[in-house]
């Protein structure tokens, strides 16, 4: 998330973003190269039920004579698996894979279309040729099979328990909720020339994206094209895109305390100036989530993921030690005191320390833990109030006891963290974690993959999830972070509908469940983090599910005022100054006092 991101070079040198956790599958390349959507981390369990039929029905038929094909599973079985692989199904390719002959087959498909189970798209300007689809209708029926077959081969073969060991007594409500169908294509194509083109983060999530690329043009019906950059290089592309005469780049993504500045300089559309909200459905939105993505009360971008940062911690390190999960600053120096042993090279805790950016969010974050924002907001029930950010002027709030309180707290979490806590940002501080080398650490949920898809990761299993612990006049919350897709406001006028289109697609429920399903860990939506099927991938979605409806996920404490950039490095670099101990707290924040000042008034 910072220019430390990891990268990798290419044969021919440039630098390429490589983010994936040990043991997971290697990520598609970010110069639009296709990569296997089969070699993603996490099947959907749908194709994984697709395949056992398919083989059954091989079994059975090479095995039973005299034997009859079922065309209708044959062809709902290859159009399904060809559907969840991003591959183009036509209805010869349906016919041959029916296995009866031609005329047979072709009635069959006819019966099926008139039922309603396949849909048909057009794959050139004239209307002459198709695509076909399965529709919604055969994607539930499918995903309810799917479910009952992992059950029925659980009771049957499995000694009474569900398939996987998850089933339980009590667990048949969860079963019983409706689970989020797999992506349906759009039923026009789009036709951007050039393909769809795209900027996004180098981060976990938006590599899964990129692993899931062929299966995404199949849904949206033309080529996408992705760069992936560290998010100052993510700035500093955006800003140079806008200066552009026409945009490069149909969606962008946008870190959410970017929205000021970029609906202040007109480097995105308001999203209710091109399109009807109501087709976002806002309300299935985390609220916090949705409300960073406004500007003066019109919203600039879709949440793509919303990823708090938590405490993670190690559950079976605390029982060991007799500890309890801490809920305050206080709570937290004591357990990484008692848990940290530099000799066998073990420490308390790991957080964002690295100077610039990476720091300034931290200072930014604890300060609202100490119940102190870093500019002058007024209070609400549930903080404090942004709403009005873009009819006032800012004035930071920077030099003050509560701010005092959580620099001395960033002095004391030095003495349990690692010798190069100093360096550490986004993915630095996670990695000593998963690799079972620290107690605690303060990260973000879209980092969780770095231990819970690795199946050597000592924290693998053993982490809970916490809201910062809060300190003497602070309330435990958990600061949201993450990312907005935006369109740009320069780019052609005839791109924006197929830009919007787009957009939907790409945010949707069951874009964003597949998303999980193959490695991130944010949901953005209530509707998905309340999937059964995501529920049991993680425990992280009930955690933030729980910290939402408890009003703790709030995103005051990055206000995304425009010149909230400028704060973020002054705060970065003073901090980092007075952690070195070139100069005392006090007068560290007097210094951010003063070049925060001095940024509003410029």
């Amino acid at each position: 998330m910072t220019e430390s991101t990891p990268k990798y070079s290419d044969q021919t040198g440039r630098s390429k973003v490589n983010v994936m956790p040990p043991h997971a599958s290697t990520p598609g390349k970010v110069d639009g190269t296709a990569a296997d959507p089969g070699t993603a981390p996490a099947r959907a369990e749908l194709l994984t039920v697709i395949e056992f039929l398919e083989a059954l029905s091989d079994e059975i038929d090479t095995t039973l004579e005299p034997a009859a094909p079922n065309p209708y599973l044959n062809m709902s079985i290859h159009l399904l698996r060809c559907h969840l692989e991003g591959r183009a199904v036509t209805a010869s390719a349906l016919v041959a894979a029916s296995g009866v002959p031609y005329a047979t087959a072709v009635r069959k498909l006819a019966e099926m279309k008139e039922a309603g189970l396949i849909e048909q798209r057009p794959r050139s300007r004239s209307g002459k040729s198709f695509s076909l689809h399965p529709s919604p209708s055969l994607l539930a029926t499918w995903t309810r099979l799917a479910d009952r077959v992992h059950r029925l081969a659980g009771t049957r073969f499995g000694g009474g328990q569900a398939a996987g060991g998850d089933y339980y007594f009590g667990g048949s409500y969860m079963e019983s909720q409706s689970t989020i169908q797999p992506p349906r294509v759009l039923s026009r194509p789009l036709t951007l020339p050039g393909g769809l083109r795209i900027l996004v983060h180098g981060d976990p999530t938006f590599m899964v994206m990129e692993n899931l690329k062929r299966q995404f043009e199949q849904v949206i019906g033309t080529k996408i094209n992705q760069r992936a950059f560290s998010i100052d290089r993510l700035r500093e592309e955006t800003l140079r895109n806008a200066a552009r005469p026409a945009s490069r780049y149909d969606l962008i993504a946008v870190d959410l305390p970017w929205i000021g500045e970029f609906a202040e300089r007109n480097i995105l559309l308001p999203l209710d100036s091109v399109m009807d909200i109501s087709r976002l459905d806002p309300a299935d939105f985390h609220t916090a989530g949705w409300r960073a993505a406004h500007w003066g009360g019109h919203p600039y971008g879709v949440p793509s993921q919303t990823t708090p940062e938590l405490l993670f911690y190690r559950r079976d390190w605390f029982a060991e030690a007799g500890l309890e999960p801490p809920a305050t600053t206080d709570q937290l120096l004591s357990a990484a005191k008692a848990l940290s042993d530099p000799r066998h090279g073990r420490y308390g805790i790991a957080w964002n320390a690295a100077r610039g950016t990476a720091l300034g969010h931290t200072f930014m974050m604890t300060c609202a833990d100490f119940g102190q924002p870093i500019i002058e907001m007024p209070k609400n029930a549930g903080g404090y109030d942004l709403d009005s950010l873009a009819a006032t002027t800012a004035v930071p709030s920077i030099d003050t006891p509560r701010a005092r309180e959580a620099a001395e707290y960033l002095m004391a979490l030095l003495e349990f963290s690692p010798p190069d806590i100093l360096s550490m940002s986004w993915y630095e501080r996670v990695r000593p974690y998963a690799a079972g080398r620290i107690a605690m650490a303060y990260g973000y949920t879209l980092l969780a993959p770095y231990f819970e898809l690795d199946p050597g990761s000592p924290a693998n299993g053993q982490t809970g999830y916490l809201p910062h612990p809060a300190g003497p006049h602070g309330a435990p919350l958990a600061p949201v972070g993450g990312y907005v897709l935006g369109i740009p406001a320069n780019l052609a006028e005839e791109r924006i509908e197929d830009a919007v289109e787009a957009l939907v697609a790409f945010t949707s429920p069951a874009a964003q469940k597949l998303y999980i399903q193959n490695g991130s860990r944010t949901a953005p939506r209530y509707s998905v983090g309340a999937d059964p099927e995501v529920r049991r991938l993680s425990p992280i979605f009930e955690a933030v599910d729980g910290m939402s409806w408890r009003d703790e996920l709030q995103f005051w404490p990055r206000p995304p005022i425009p010149e909230i950039c400028e704060i973020i490095r002054i705060c970065g670099t003073e901090m980092h100054d007075m952690l070195r101990g070139v100069i005392p707290p006090a007068e560290a924040l007097r210094r951010a006092q003063a070049a925060a000042e001095a940024a509003l008034r410029t």
